[in-house]
């Protein structure tokens, strides 16, 4: 007997559970067989299933040497495959198929729990998208796999008796939640296990306008055809290896359990949430998801540090750290829900208009995205192609806030690293910062963004206004704080920069090279020289701060190193005038000029 698999990745297996080497097609074709009535379709049938794209005479072309390859493998009486000159057939009576245990799942929790723990693999999830035909099997298969489990579950809940068949319903229940949040048979499911909040039951905090409260919010039954939000509670990552992860990661997903009773919002179930967290590209998985908002955790010695994150425009709504201790716990997991509860339902009065927008124009969103993640690095080449990235978003979707604020961002961020004073570039800046503000006046970006601006023209006031406005407006967005950290550095107030700027680093603590060089810089005018060269050795490209690290060097008398970093920064910048920089960097009291002035001269500016 040989066992194909077809969850997760296709495979054949014999008897001592050695895999077969069939081709990936043949694999295919086996389980598009075993789902026909019959399990036999004739040659034709099988070729515009595999290739239902190309012509007739090029599917059956591709057939046949298919067929070669498999008779080069098996050409038994044996064999899987029956071939003959007019149709293909599967040898059922000589395999298993892991999809028969929804047929026949067993007795009561543990048939439910080998059927939920077969349906987290993806079906058929190693086949790439090769047609239509494919891809509508494959999608037709899963919803009658999760009619099945959903029946074994609606069978089997009323015999949960103990935690583990506990989790083992929930486990069962979010994975379909997951696909269909307005099952509300499932949810009463979930909603009757023990310590599980019922409709009504978690309160929040606030108002919203003209819509009632957010408690109303919950309740209300999702429009007919609406897409719902979606948020992800990512499992906790440990921070010097602290002991309880397990701990953490169990609270998360009971947490996860009892969020299911929004309505209007569609919950990620938590094997989803473990894959999501183990992608080397978090950020394209996230977009793959359509995912709304996540909660990112993070375990330390410290506790349990938790953040919820709007993720189409990377704002950070809260962050609060939760103590772990014995004594603390049971009363956690209804702590991060009620800020949860409470946080998401206000943020979808606030931004369900841009979110819908956001998702009517993905092309936009994409662009966006290309674009953001080009300014990661202060380089000239980078910034020109965001600039492209952000210009192509506004194509796409003329009234893209976010879009609006990158645009100014690179405008800014040309004008600093080119150091040239080009007052150009800060009025294409303060127009887009306008821009986005006008478009969305609730959004912290296009303030941020205007904060900025004001800055490099010298306003400093106006600028720690935008910015104060700003950081009220996202009290957690770490780059908001960043930038308020760099234009108090700017008012001749770097204590108070340098406490803010530590903030943004312990919200985003794998922090970007931009929040290094501002500590740096807070650092070298409140005349702490060593931990300004600390920050900048911490940048990964230490380009952007060459100079601030030869002042450094320089004012500590390392006449060596402050003369490696300014021939660095001369091969960057080969035209740079020291007195034309100084009267254009906004600074606002005169002794922070004269103080990086005799750095830099000491230097050999």
């Amino acid at each position: 007997m040989l066992h194909l698999q077809t969850f997760g990745e296709l495979r054949l297996k014999d008897e001592a559970g050695r895999v077969v080497g069939y081709p990936a097609k043949a694999l295919l074709t086996m389980a598009y067989l075993f789902t026909c009535k019959g399990h036999a379709l004739t040659r034709q049938e099988v070729a515009a299933f595999l290739w239902s794209d190309a012509e007739p005479d090029q599917a059956g072309l591709n057939l046949r040497k298919l067929i070669s390859r498999i008779r080069q493998i098996d050409d038994s009486d044996t064999a899987p495959l029956q071939i003959t000159a007019a149709s293909v057939a599967l040898r059922a009576h000589r395999l298993t198929v892991d999809v028969q245990i929804l047929d026949q799942p067993g007795r009561a929790m543990k048939g439910l729990k080998a059927c939920s723990d077969l349906l987290q693999r993806d079906f058929a999830g190693n086949v790439r998208s090769a047609s239509k035909a494919i891809d509508n099997w494959i999608a037709r298969e899963q919803r009658t796999h999760r009619v099945k489990l959903r029946q074994i579950l609606i069978e089997t809940a009323r015999s949960a008796r103990c935690a583990d068949d506990h989790r083992t319903v929930s486990g069962a229940a979010l994975h379909l939640l997951e696909q269909d949040p307005t099952d509300e048979p499932i949810r009463a499911i979930l909603r009757g296990l023990p310590g599980v909040a019922g409709p009504g039951v978690l309160p929040v905090k606030g108002e919203t306008a003209n819509n009632g409260t957010p408690a109303q919010i919950l309740e209300q039954e999702p429009g007919p055809g609406s897409a719902l939000p979606r948020l992800v509670l990512l499992p906790p990552t440990s921070q010097g290896g602290v002991a309880g992860l397990s701990l953490a990661a169990a609270l998360i997903e009971d947490v996860t359990i009892e969020l299911c009773a929004l309505r209007n919002v569609s919950i990620v179930a938590p094997h989803t949430a473990e894959q999501i967290r183990r992608d080397s590209d978090k950020a394209a998985a996230i977009a793959r998801h359509s995912i709304s908002y996540l909660l990112d955790t993070r375990l330390s010695d410290e506790g349990l540090y938790a953040q919820l994150v709007y993720f189409p425009t990377d704002e950070i709504i809260w962050a609060t750290r939760f103590p772990m201790t014995a004594a603390t716990l049971p009363t956690q997991r209804r702590l991060i829900a009620l800020n949860l509860s409470s946080s998401v339902v206000d943020q979808l009065a606030r931004r369900e208009q841009a979110r819908l927008s956001l998702e009517a124009n993905p092309q936009a969103y994409h662009a966006y995205l290309v674009g953001a993640s080009l300014m990661g690095k202060l380089t000239l080449p980078h910034i020109r192609r965001a600039r492209a990235a952000f210009k192509e978003a506004l194509r796409y979707n003329h009234d893209f806030s976010p879009a609006f604020t990158g645009l100014a961002r690179t405008y800014t961020s040309e004008w600093l690293v080119t150091a040239q004073g080009n007052g150009e570039l800060l009025g294409l800046a303060e127009q887009n910062a306008l821009k986005a503000i006008e478009r969305d006046e609730g959004f912290a970006g296009g303030h941020r963004e205007l904060g900025v601006t004001k800055l490099y023209l010298g306003d400093v006031d106006e600028s720690v206004s935008a910015l104060s406005h700003a950081e009220e407006l996202s009290p957690h967005f770490a780059d908001v704080i960043y930038s308020h950290a760099d234009t108090l550095v700017h008012a001749s107030r770097p204590k108070e920069a340098l406490a803010k700027i530590q903030k943004a680093m312990s919200l985003n603590p794998i922090s970007p090279d931009s929040y290094l060089w501002c500590a740096a810089g807070a650092s070298y005018f409140l005349q702490q020289y060593d931990d300004a060269m600390a920050y900048v050795e911490a940048m990964k490209d230490k380009a952007p701060a060459y100079r601030i690290a030869a002042a450094s060097c320089a004012m500590i008398g390392d006449r060596r190193r402050a003369q490696f970093y300014r021939q660095r920064a001369e091969t960057l910048n080969p035209v740079f005038d020291l007195e034309k920089w100084l009267s254009v960097v906004p600074m606002k009291e005169q002794w922070q000029k004269d103080l990086y002035k005799e750095g830099l001269l000491k230097a050999g500016f």
